[in-house]
């Protein structure tokens, strides 16, 4: 049995053996856990990974936390059924809403997005920008999480509620989406921010347009990066990193698999074989 450190106020004993070649566990309500993806590919080249796409119910940032985590649960108990060694929480919004009860319910690490980006962010600056979704906004979880690492740091937050439609339609060269984006990080500029923090896996892939619309001394703080840089560290703490060659991704979805591949080719460089994954128990709001 593998003692698991403390990692964002988790303290917990799995009481099943993590094997290193099983795969690791991604998840997110679109293509915005690609950015994790990525990374792991950078940072883990030999992990095999299993990468869930919620699409039938995304966007999540609009939903309940109720709804959250019933379909989180869900993601969960199957990606168990898999054989997982380790999951990566890759959606801000369920982050904020769920990460603290499912890790109490299921016997592998699960890593959320939230504290990895916020200890980041508090090293390099001192008037922090969040842009998340409505319901990650809401919950007010960066700046709780900040203002517990640094007190005197100062925090605003936007919600950004139409980012990911945006994105999962493929629309990051519409001017729309540029003006959308320019009304978003006006209030932040007015408060002269000095770093910037993606609230949402999918806000990276809108970072071209970012970039055009904030001064270049804006530290930009993507979550994905400091997160997978966690899960390295813990797969050696754990000693199940896997050191042979990995299997290859496997993409499954709840909603349409020619979709998500069509949205996902261009962030992953290659067309991805995507299967869809209907559970055998409905999804309940329980």
């Amino acid at each position: 049995m593998h003692s698991y450190p403390v990692f964002e106020g988790n303290s917990q004993a799995f009481s099943i053996q993590q094997i290193p070649t099983s795969p690791i566990g991604v998840f997110d309500s679109g293509v915005g856990g690609l950015t994790i993806l990525r990374q792991v590919y950078q940072q883990l080249p030999n992990e095999s990974v299993i990468y869930f796409g919620d699409t039938a119910h995304l966007p999540y940032g609009v939903r309940s936390q109720k709804e959250i985590l019933a379909y989180v649960r869900e993601i969960l108990s199957w990606m168990e059924q898999q054989g997982v060694k380790m999951v990566i929480m890759a959606c801000n919004t369920s982050s904020a809403l769920t990460l603290e009860t499912v890790r109490l319910e299921y016997k592998f690490p699960i890593l959320g997005m939230i504290s990895p980006a916020a200890k980041f962010a508090v090293n390099v600056g001192k008037r922090i920008g969040v842009i998340a979704t409505p319901a990650t906004a809401k919950s007010n979880a960066y700046r709780q999480t900040i203002m517990e690492v640094k007190a005197d740091v100062q925090v605003w937050q936007v919600s950004c509620p139409e980012f990911v439609p945006l994105i999962e339609q493929n629309r990051l060269d519409d001017p729309y989406t540029l003006a959308v984006a320019k009304s978003y990080l006006e209030p932040l500029l007015a408060q002269e921010i000095d770093t910037l923090i993606y609230g949402c896996t999918h806000y990276p892939l809108l970072e071209p347009i970012i970039k055009t619309l904030i001064p270049n001394h804006i530290h930009l703080v993507d979550p994905a990066v400091h997160v997978v840089r966690v899960c390295q560290r813990e797969l050696e703490i754990l000693n199940i990193k896997n050191h042979l060659l990995p299997m290859p991704t496997r993409f499954v979805v709840s909603g349409s698999p020619q979709q998500f591949s069509q949205s996902g080719t261009p962030w992953l460089g290659y067309t991805p074989l995507v299967e869809q994954v209907q559970f055998s128990v409905p999804y309940s709001l329980r």
